[in-house]
């Protein structure tokens, strides 16, 4: 293989799979002393002539979904795929309703006031607070 190609599919590789000690970082970015090994793991395999589907079967049988960038949706994994739309959607139900109970309290009539005290009963009830 020429040494080119064998850099371009060894780095697009490199970013389809996440660092695992960095785990925000690709293999391409991270310069973690397991991120170089896995470099060299893929490396190794693209020589051997192993389809880019074997090297990421291999590397998912080793270490799990979590060292793809972008795991499959499976059982196992629909709460990391559908769980922010789950949220947004709780978040938006909870919202309206918040909303509508804020109109609710608005078009209730106001509480009657209270009608003045008069002289004569503020003058009783001082007479019982003496």
């Amino acid at each position: 293989m020429d040494p080119k190609q064998l850099d371009s599919r060894l780095k697009a590789l490199s970013e389809e799979l996440r660092c695992l000690v960095c785990q925000n970082q690709s293999l391409a970015d991270s310069n973690a002393d397991l991120a170089i090994d896995l470099r060299n793991q893929v490396k190794a395999q693209i020589e051997q002539g192993k389809t880019d589907a074997q090297i990421k079967s291999y590397m998912v049988d080793r270490y799990g979904d979590f060292v793809l960038f972008k795991p499959p949706v499976q059982t196992n994994t629909w709460l990391l795929w559908f769980g922010p739309f789950v949220l947004l959607l709780l978040g938006a139900i909870i919202w309206r309703r918040v909303q509508r109970s804020g109109e609710a309290r608005e078009q209730q009539p106001a509480a009657a006031t209270p009608s003045p005290v008069s002289t004569t009963q503020l003058e009783a009830a001082r007479k019982l607070l003496d």
